[in-house]
Parts: C-alpha cells; structure tokens; sequence
C-alpha cells in the first residue's frame, strides 16, 4: 500500500521535448518570484538615477546579471572611471568561473545553444539546477528554464521602468532585494543537498576575506571557499578509498 502511494505521489520525468521544456519554465518559478521582483528594482533604479529607461533593457540583454547591473547604474550615474568598472566586473562576475565546473553544459550540444547557456548561466539557474536529480536534466528543461528567468528579469526590468516614470518620489532600499534573494537561493539549494560542512566552510571564508582584504572581500572569499572545498574533496575522497577497498 505504501508504495502505491509512492508511486501516485512522486510525478514521473519528464521524457519528451514537449515535457522537458514545461518542466523547465515550472523549474523557473521559485526562481522568477525574486528574480521579477528585482528586474523591477533595476527599472526603478535607472529611472531614479536619472539614466535613459532603455538602459534597464539593454542591460538585462548585454550583460545578464543581476547583481552586477544594479551596481552598474550606480557607476554609469557617477560616471566611474572605465578601469574601476571593469575590475568591479571582474571581481563581482568572477564567481561563475566556478559555476561552469559543476553546471551541466555538456548536455547542450548545438553551438549556438550552448553559448546562451553559458551567456545565461546566472545564480538562479545554478542554484534549481543543482536542486535537480541528475536524471533529470536535459538541454531543453535547461534552456527553457534559463529563458523563463531573462524574460522574468527583462519584464521586470520594463515593468520597473513604468512604476518608476509614474513614482512622485524616489524609493530608497532597493538594493536590499539582491542580497535577500541571495540568502533564500543559498538556503534553498544547502537544504536540497544537506551540505552543512559547505556552508560552515562558506561563512568562515567570508569572514576571513573581510578581515584580510576587506576591499575585495568577494573575490577573496571565492578563491578561499573553493580551496576549502578541494582539500574537503580530497579528505572525503581518501576516507572513502579504504571503505570501497574493503567492499
């Protein structure tokens, strides 16, 4: 009886394209109720920096990353020096670096594809792509899943936009809704995947990167974290050999 309950339950994969593709936009969702959100945070932040509206789209579409956008019109407002803006986009996007060691772009195998899989790969996708069954992924349910959340993070964008043109006053306080959906994607995907020892090695990393280098505490923290999780793999990988000798 149990079983049978199971099995009614626990829904089947998705098999064909048709499938896969609407299982990646339903992928989406929990990701596009903060990503929405935030789009409209961009629209609003270039209109009450006095920027051109067309900003917010054309940003979302060159360079397709929220939170180095929303640190763009700061600098675009304050006209920062070129050499400042390009470290600043170093060392904010320098984190996917590490994201294409475990994302599954192998699947994708059409060029063209794999390149806006790569263009696309932002913190959200990562983060429900890792919270799916290995089983379970394929190119479409990937892609169709990266394009629900640009066309989440544009829609938002214009939406901001509007309110914004229509807004008496500025709103201050914007900025908080990247470091909140930040927080709720890192719990979502250690939850997932019960990694406690990462996140205890992911918040020791950042405390000791804002002690040393607080000036570039992110890029610091980065490079610690992934050292930190070598040497775990390494000690993981040398407890496990004896056991596997052993069976």
């Amino acid at each position: 009886m149990q079983d049978v309950l199971s099995s009614q339950i626990t829904a089947p994969p998705p098999t064909t394209r048709k499938e896969q593709i609407i299982a990646g936009v339903r992928d989406s969702f929990s990701a596009g109720l903060g990503i929405f959100p935030l789009g409209i945070a961009l629209g609003l932040l270039v209109v009450q920096a006095g920027l051109s509206w067309w900003l917010a789209p054309a940003l979302s579409l060159a360079a397709f990353a929220g939170s180095l956008e929303l640190l763009l019109v700061g600098m675009m407002a304050s006209v920062t020096p070129l050499a400042a803006v390009a470290l600043t986009v170093l060392v904010v996007n320098f984190r996917h670096v590490f994201y294409a060691f475990s994302f599954p772009l192998h699947l994708v195998r059409n060029r063209l594809a794999k390149a806006y899989a790569v263009y696309a790969m932002i913190d959200e996708a990562y983060a429900v792509n890792a919270s799916l069954p290995v089983a379970e992924r394929s190119a479409p349910r990937l892609l169709a899943m990266q394009l629900a959340c640009q066309t989440y993070w544009v829609g938002g964008g214009l939406v901001g936009v509007a309110v914004g043109a229509a807004l008496p006053a500025p709103i201050k306080g914007l900025e908080f809704a990247l470091c909140a959906l930040f927080t709720v994607l890192t719990l979502d995907a250690f939850r997932s995947r019960r990694e406690i020892p990462s996140v205890l090695l992911a918040g020791a990393s950042v405390a000791v990167a804002l002690v040393l280098t607080p000036g570039v505490a992110m890029f610091t923290a980065l490079l610690l974290f992934v050292a930190l999780l070598l040497v775990r793999h390494a000690l993981t990988a040398r407890r496990s050999a004896p056991e596997a000798a052993d069976a």
